[in-house]
């Protein structure tokens, strides 16, 4: 049995569906405990990642372990894994760990649950994917309320990735012991602008969509109305002072699966009821 945290985000959900798949057991533990959405066999399980004495039971029976970064339980929720014969954890990481800066409020976050679970006695796979293509829902109102799609870091070329991807290499790391003790960096495959991402949405809508850069300023402004100044501060640091590059295309996806990544256009295609 294998049990994902996380399990109704973006990353979760899909490594949920993947492993129920491949006929594994899931147990599934997100905070509301809701089972609504998930595969039928699949056990739903409420529990906080804040409150390690609230997933320790869930960890009963599991062989492998799906961690969200960022969480104050961490260390004791591993500690509990290793107790109950857990194997193996794979991590849910970002490309920014792998510029070192614990300064960095994102990076430095990450890295502190890199080194949490290197010091936890499992076996353990971190995946570090670029951003995710799910990111471009923040258009949404924008685009249903015209043609002209305001966009921070309009000169920020990325390559983007579908949480699908994220969670076929995460379904890889769980189920072989191929994998252990390496860090899997993830990229979708093709660079684009944000220009680029609206065109594409556009196309997938049959409207001409068009991006306008936003202002630092503006950018700024507006981020720091949905979170702390100091993720602001990171992502600036990134996207605008340039230390971070996720503009080169990897072909981890494809080493790991034995299939390439999916394109925006993809998923452009897939999510067009969410900006209608």
């Amino acid at each position: 049995m294998f049990l994902v945290t996380g399990a109704t985000g973006n990353v979760g959900a899909e490594l949920v569906r993947a492993l129920a798949e491949s006929g594994e057991r899931v147990r599934a533990v997100s905070r509301s405990g809701r089972s609504e959405g998930l595969p039928s066999g699949v056990e739903a399980v409420a529990g906080d990642l804040n409150r390690p004495e609230t997933v320790r039971a869930a960890l009963d029976g599991a062989r492998g372990l799906f961690l969200m970064p960022g969480y104050g339980g961490q260390r004791q929720i591993l500690a509990d894994a290793r107790a109950a014969g857990v194997r193996r954890v794979v991590l849910l990481s970002g490309r920014s760990a792998g510029t070192g800066d614990r300064d960095n409020a994102v990076a430095g976050y990450l890295l502190d649950a890199e080194d949490t679970v290197r010091d936890s006695g499992l076996a353990w796979t971190f995946v570090r994917p670029t951003s995710f293509m799910t990111n471009a829902l923040r258009l949404a109102d924008q685009i249903r309320e015209g043609d002209t799609v305001p966009v921070p870091f309009p000169d920020a070329r990325t390559t983007d990735i579908d949480p699908y991807d994220i969670a076929q290499v995460a379904l890889r790391a769980l189920l072989s012991d191929e994998f252990a003790g390496r860090v899997l960096e993830v990229t979708g495959p093709e660079a684009l602008l944000p220009a680029d991402r609206v065109r594409i949405l556009g196309a997938a809508l049959g409207r001409d969509l068009r991006a306008v850069g936003l202002e630092h300023e503006e950018a700024r402004a507006e981020m720091e109305a949905g979170m702390p100044k100091p993720y602001v501060d990171a992502f600036f640091s990134f996207f605008v002072d340039g230390t971070l590059d996720e503009s080169v295309v990897l072909p981890t996806v494809e080493q790991v699966t034995g299939r390439a990544p999916r394109a925006f256009a993809h998923w452009a295609r897939d999510h067009t009821d969410a900006f209608r």
